[in-house]
């Protein structure tokens, strides 16, 4: 049996026995979403197995379990947000989802003209995750809680201004600083610091900004619902200059009901460390699950803003643990299936016309809301590690019931590690 080196971050795996060969589609937490690299990969394979003659019988299969993903991911949330070592993110594209979680929490972060970023997950049913939940609720005034629930979308001067990121480079300036930051050799934050104010440039938002918009958002997306927040939304959008209002309200009443009330609920407990969150911000490019979500924005965003209430009240690892079980919760359906109905409509079939369940605001009560936000045993929680050097990487997935559960020695975790998704 020969057997090709298996990477368990690659989004193909290619297995080898005798005449058999199978390809295992290895992006579980993008449900398997066909990506560009998928293509090229499997072109590949297929190519060299159809002139290879002891190649008979090829299996297509996909991974169905991304709980281990899921687990590992909330827990790198952690130790990126408290890395002890001084981080630079150089952000030059498109920051979206969870890949804004690798690069926001850093200590530097560099945007440049060209830098985009938006958390659209909302838009799907599915609710704004990887640490997002805090980090927004501690944006000036109301700022976490448009962006949530809308999917919009800032430049690098809007990521300055907000706290979202500490310095603006232009492009074509990134690579010279990115030489000079390794000829530095040294982590010294002072000196890390003089470099790249060296190439910034002081920037303010455009004229057309959100930013620019505040009042208007502070006063509008204060308000304790979903509801409440657009019927203020339509009030303001008669008044003369906002006429921006409309094109947001569109995007709000197309989203997905359950994935806007989650989210506006978990982004609204965690905030008590404003300070501490901007001193400690910065971003990297890591994708989420949200391949090809810039036009999903206007499309599911009910989850959203209990999502950010509750990340004001919240630390830090209260939000992981919180975000890991509305995840959990989320993937198994376990009051809608609006995440697996966004992504069908919007990148399979894409018709732009999800049927969300429930298809109302109205519909999703309280009472199912605390449903996915209800904690889990304790065993099963995120294992977030307490402070201090001895125990500071304790809290792996290796370590954890659910990988137990993997193999079958934890009974009670069976069904959840097997069957994550419905």
């Amino acid at each position: 049996m020969a057997q090709e080196p298996i990477n368990p971050e690659e989004v193909v795996l290619a297995v080898e026995v005798d005449h058999v060969k199978l390809i295992t589609l290895n992006r579980p937490r993008q449900l398997n979403v066909i990506s560009s690299k998928v293509v090229l990969l499997l072109a590949g394979f297929l190519e060299k197995w159809e002139k290879e003659d002891d190649a008979e019988l090829v299996i297509i299969k996909a991974n169905d379990s991304c709980l281990e993903v899921v687990y590992r991911m909330y827990w790198l949330c952690y130790h990126i947000h408290t890395y002890k070592k001084t981080q630079v993110a150089l952000v030059h594209g498109i920051v979206m989802g969870g890949g804004g979680s690798l690069t926001v929490p850093l200590k530097f972060s560099v945007v440049t003209e060209k830098t985009v970023f938006a958390v659209p997950e909302a838009s799907i049913g599915f609710h704004t995750d990887c640490s997002f939940s805090y980090i927004l609720s501690h944006l000036p005034g109301h700022l976490g809680e448009y962006l949530a629930l809308t999917g919009a979308r800032l430049n690098g001067k809007d990521m300055v201004a907000a706290g979202l990121a500490t310095h603006f480079v232009p492009s074509e300036k990134l690579a010279e600083l990115e030489k000079r930051l390794i000829s530095l050799n040294s982590g010294n934050e002072i000196a890390v610091k003089s470099v790249i104010e060296e190439f910034s440039l002081d920037v303010k938002p455009d004229e057309e900004s959100i930013l620019n918009k505040q009042s208007t958002i502070n006063k509008c997306f204060d308000k304790d619902s979903v509801e409440e927040i657009i019927k203020s939304f339509e009030a303001e959008a008669s008044i003369e200059g906002n006429g921006w209002i409309n094109a947001v309200l569109k995007g709000l009443k197309r989203s997905s009901p359950t994935g806007l009330k989650i989210t506006l609920r978990s982004v609204a407990t965690s905030s008590c460390h404003f300070i501490l969150v901007l001193n400690n911000s910065l971003y990297s490019i890591l994708q989420f699950f949200l391949h090809g979500y810039t036009r999903l924005a206007a499309v599911g965003s009910v989850h959203c803003k209990c999502l950010i209430r509750e990340g004001r009240k919240q630390t830090l690892p209260e939000s992981l643990k919180k975000e890991f079980r509305l995840t959990m919760n989320i993937l198994r359906s376990k009051i809608s299936g609006d995440v697996y109905e966004g992504i069908r409509a919007l990148t399979i079939d894409k018709h732009q016309a999800p049927k969300w369940d429930p298809p109302v605001l109205d519909e999703v009560s309280q009472e199912k809301l605390d449903l996915v936000f209800q904690p889990f045993k304790e065993e099963l929680e995120l294992q977030i590690p307490v402070e201090g050097e001895a125990c500071r990487w304790e809290g792996k997935f290796e370590n954890s019931a659910y990988q137990k559960a993997e193999h079958r020695k934890y009974k009670p975790l069976a069904k959840l590690s097997h069957n994550i998704y419905p």
